[in-house]
């Protein structure tokens, strides 16, 4: 299988990576500014391409890998997007974070070009992608999973299917919820210790050995102990984009939302503050009375 990506970011050039070295397959990308640093992938054989349609003329599989529902549409439906050049029976495997109705409406436009489409975010983190054990949330048919499995295999450890199309993506934004509400927390709870004047290791140890214990937790130490903000390299704005994200979901669902919007609040005020390319642990520094 030819395969192609858009979106060669912290996720996607490790994706791209490990579909060339792991899964030995022909790919071409999108030639975006966005993009990381490609002389690695390109030295691999990896070939540019500069629109969605040209990359859908050459694909069998397409993966997707961008920031939410208004790229992803305009990749799929938009001018030179992939439904205008679509080969009969690619598949597009969409590893963004996005919005389940747009997924639902994007399934169709690809399956009246012609293809298919699966919904298949990422859990775990840009290291993870690198080394290619990335864990994907897919939903779509069962059938469609089975054909495009050896390419996600070169970049994943574990590939669950969740259900029909718009889950994977349903489940992605209650995952990040979850782990972004709790993170958020985390990080006001320890930039008030920090103003106490507590000992940070202390902070941790406590947390660690209590109810606090968690792969969050694990994930802000890092910054808390030494103001090391590599333990999770997301950036702030895209945390609020998926906490209101969710948001969206619940709305449209009817559900209960009143912490999620306290989350998003939070976020939204270091965004507001310019702080938006900021890492999520960073937010334990930004949350304090003398944030900078």
């Amino acid at each position: 299988m030819h395969v192609g990506i858009i979106g060669v970011g912290l996720m996607g050039h490790g994706i791209a990576r490990n579909i060339l070295s792991r899964g030995g397959f022909a790919l071409s990308f999108l030639d975006h500014p966005g993009n990381q640093p490609v002389d690695e992938i390109t030295g691999m054989g990896a070939t540019a391409c500069a629109t969605p349609a040209d990359i859908a003329a050459v694909s069998d599989v397409v993966i997707l890998c961008v920031t939410g529902s208004p790229q992803v549409e305009a990749i799929v439906a938009g001018d030179q997007g992939l439904a205008a050049a679509l080969r009969p029976g690619t598949v597009i495997v969409d590893c963004s974070t996005a919005l389940p109705e747009s997924t639902l409406r994007m399934g169709e436009v690809v399956r009246a070009a012609g293809g298919d489409y699966i919904d298949a975010p990422m859990t775990r983190t840009a290291k993870h992608a690198h080394e290619g054990k990335l864990n994907l949330l897919v939903g779509g048919a069962a059938e469609t999973l089975e054909r495009v499995r050896p390419v996600l295999a070169s970049f994943t450890e574990e590939v669950a299917h969740v259900g029909p199309l718009s889950h994977g993506h349903r489940l992605k934004l209650l995952h990040n919820y979850v782990s972004v509400g709790f993170m958020t927390l985390l990080a006001e709870a320890a930039a008030q210790s920090a103003d106490a004047g507590v000992d940070p290791a202390v902070f941790v140890d406590v947390l660690a050995s209590g109810g606090g214990a968690s792969v969050a937790l694990d994930r802000l130490a890092p910054f808390i102990t030494d103001g090391n903000r590599e333990g999770l390299p997301f950036f702030v704005s895209n945390a609020q984009k998926d906490i209101d994200y969710y948001r969206a979901m619940s709305e449209q669902a009817g559900a209960q939302q009143t912490v999620a919007d306290g989350v998003s609040a939070a976020l939204a005020d270091a965004v507001a503050d310019g702080h938006g390319q900021a890492y999520v642990p960073e937010l334990v520094r930004l949350f304090g009375r003398a944030k900078t």
